[in-house]
């Protein structure tokens, strides 16, 4: 951990909303402290979402376009081409580690502290860190939260990251499943879903509501369900998910 203990702010978290309020505080004078539980920056947008997702989207719609012969309307011929799963998500991995890394550089320039571990606010003004077993007091004249979220399990859902997996294992499975049931018609279940369909699975959406994207324009939801269905991709709506169990 840095030798650093007092800062005139301290950030908890490291995601797009931390890091950013760090640097801008460290340009307008502040002296800065970012306590992150991951060893590399970006939160959950960076390490296991946004764009790790976007670059998985990216490669598998060249690997679709590649596969459908499309192309060769265009006057490019190819032969069948060939999945190398491993290469894809180390591309991904390797976007990834760039992106993270900028932010890491951006730390330094600033002279922001960087602190790793889980932290929990003790009294006012205080932060206890902890990592490895050890414990670490710091202390501010002000404390920023911005601990971004987890992904949420659904009783009778257990997660293992194994037969049942969250988004962040979606990001990261070792080979194309033969089928890959959603549950939830959320934006990052679907762009997980279509990644795996583009790439070879048979998918399958199980939604609670009547329709996909809560939250969002129903025309919009009703025109991408469209697009979805014609990828390849099923739908059940207005259906809840008691558990799961594994076979």
């Amino acid at each position: 951990m840095a030798d650093v203990t007092h800062a005139d702010l301290i950030v908890i978290g490291a995601g797009p909303g931390g890091y950013v309020a760090a640097i801008r505080a460290a340009q307008l004078g502040m002296s800065v402290i970012c306590v992150e539980k991951r060893a590399t920056l970006g939160g959950t947008c960076l390490n296991v979402g946004c764009i790790p997702s976007k670059a998985l989207l990216n490669s598998s719609e060249k690997y679709q376009e590649a596969a459908s012969g499309h192309l060769s309307s265009l006057g490019i011929t190819l032969g069948k081409p060939k999945l190398d799963l491993a290469a894809m998500m180390a591309n991904k991995d390797e976007v990834v580690k760039g992106l993270t890394g900028g932010i890491d550089l951006l730390f330094r320039k600033n002279k922001i502290t960087r602190v790793t571990g889980m932290a929990t606010i003790t009294a006012p003004g205080q932060v206890t860190v902890e990592a490895d077993g050890s414990k670490k007091e710091l202390t501010a004249e002000r404390i920023l939260i911005a601990t971004g979220s987890e992904p949420a399990s659904l009783p009778g859902v257990e997660i293992d990251e194994d037969k049942v997996v969250s988004s962040t294992g979606a990001l990261a499975l070792a080979k194309v499943p033969k089928k890959l049931v959603l549950i939830g018609a959320g934006y990052i279940g679907l762009e997980m879903g279509t990644v795996w369909k583009r790439l070879g699975a048979e998918v399958e959406v199980v939604e609670y509501l009547p329709r996909i994207l809560p939250g969002m324009d129903s025309e919009v939801a009703r025109k991408f369900q469209g697009m979805l269905e014609k990828q390849g991709l099923n739908f059940r709506l207005s259906t809840a998910v008691k558990s799961t169990k594994a076979n």
